[in-house]
């Protein structure tokens, strides 16, 4: 082969290289899903109630039919956060937005699925727990959100959060 049409080889080969479409790559793993059979309530339990977590909060929840609205502030006042859905039994799934307090543009809200499980632990005495998870964006598992329902604490959502505002408090700034 000359060395010209060797060169010409080469370059051809780069260029089709060069402008070939690449493989798709995914951006995201596929969503996690919770497989997990709805059960029968505890005899006497509500949904409505403030559930403790450690990191959240105090997590106020209010059914109404077979839906619920929930919202919490993290202990660290760091963020506040909303939640709903549909519940059936013992099972609630939900999908969560939460807000970073001072934060504004995309970095300022996190989104996702979850799920709680009613629970009463076995004992006199005892409270009763959500056992669930949550993930990110279309995920619903992930990362443990466990709480333990407080004694005669009524759920009051609007004593948590603010009014989110599209594009954040700057965004008629100039």
């Amino acid at each position: 082969m000359s060395n010209g049409r060797w060169k010409f080889a080469l370059f051809t080969g780069f260029a089709l290289l060069a402008f070939a479409p690449l493989p798709a790559c995914k951006g995201e793993a596929e969503p996690s899903v919770a497989h997990i059979a709805p059960g029968k309530m505890p005899e006497g339990a509500s949904w409505n109630g403030v559930y403790f977590n450690p990191v959240f909060g105090n997590v106020h929840l209010v059914a109404s039919g077979n839906t619920i609205a929930g919202k919490w502030k993290r202990t660290d006042g760091s963020a506040w956060g909303s939640l709903n859905g549909n519940v059936q039994g013992n099972l609630f799934k939900f999908e969560w937005t939460e807000y970073k307090i001072g934060l504004v543009g995309p970095s300022a809200t996190s989104k996702g699925k979850g799920y709680f499980l009613y629970t009463r632990p076995p004992g006199d005495n005892i409270d009763d727990e959500l056992k669930g998870e949550w993930g990110l964006n279309n995920s619903e598992t992930g990362n443990e959100w466990d709480c333990v329902k407080q004694r005669h604490v009524e759920p009051d959502l609007k004593s948590i959060g603010g009014v989110e505002e599209p594009g954040g408090p700057g965004k008629g700034w100039k």
